[in-house]
């Protein structure tokens, strides 16, 4: 990260772009920073629109303290498969989570949702996660609910008959679906009201025009959904053999 970590003047310069409702691409540029590194600031110190510098700046000051306190009672990090960097890993965790937290998810929930996007086998036991995590059973528990019901992770039982949670392909196709079908419920609705309201009054015309928005919405995520598919079980490519 250009810099290290960020500076109080830093982070007043981001408070100051949040208030004139610049992007977070655009801080960044402005403080020769990544993006990732604005929007994860913001977005564990109260979001756009609660952000105060002084405030995150003391709150990362206490997060270090703690980091350092249990750093000496942590084991030692994995070595990483394929002679990947762990801080990076980390980062990069850390980064997904935050825009899974954009989207409206819950924190315990993108953060577990991360860790299994990120793992090679797309699945974790509950001891994995809370391993990994470091939080308690009881918090995965209602983490892997609330995204099973979302349509984003489904569980089975492995040879041991340990119950695994996963993140397979379909698991993205199926949630854009129920994406979809949610929408059109929402446009049902909408419609509904037009006869209640009484059809030429202005209530009702709007109502009307959301229905029909979010019916070509619907329609086409769905569509789009289908055509798409197959890409989420599109194989890497074998790298062309060079040995000769």
């Amino acid at each position: 990260m250009p810099g290290g970590r960020l500076t109080q003047q830093e982070r007043q310069q981001i408070a100051l772009g949040l208030a004139d409702g610049l992007a977070y691409a655009e801080i960044a540029r402005r403080l020769d920073r990544p993006t990732s590194t604005i929007t994860r600031e913001v977005m564990r110190n109260g979001g756009p629109t609660a952000y105060r510098a002084d405030l995150a700046h003391r709150a990362t000051e206490r997060r270090a303290h703690r980091r350092r306190q249990a750093a000496s009672r942590r084991p030692q990090v994995p070595e990483q498969a394929h002679g990947r960097d762990a801080e990076a890993v980390r980062e990069y965790e850390e980064t997904l989570t935050t825009v899974f937290m954009q989207t409206g998810t819950p924190k315990m929930m993108a953060r577990v949702m991360a860790c299994l996007c990120i793992s090679d086998t797309g699945s974790l036991t509950a001891s994995g996660l809370v391993q990994r995590l470091q939080v308690s059973p009881a918090s995965i528990s209602k983490a892997v609910a609330f995204l099973e019901s979302q349509g984003l992770v489904r569980r089975e039982r492995d040879e041991h008959r340990r119950e695994r949670y996963i993140v397979d392909d379909d698991v993205w196709y199926q949630s854009m679906m129920a994406s979809a079908r949610g929408i059109a419920q929402i446009a049902e609705t909408a419609r509904q009201g037009v006869n209640v309201l009484g059809s030429r009054t202005p209530a009702a015309a709007r109502l009307e025009n959301i229905a029909r928005f979010l019916d070509f919405i619907s329609e086409s995520t769905a569509r789009a959904a289908d055509q798409a598919r197959e890409v989420l079980h599109t194989k890497p490519e074998t790298p062309p053999d060079t040995t000769a």
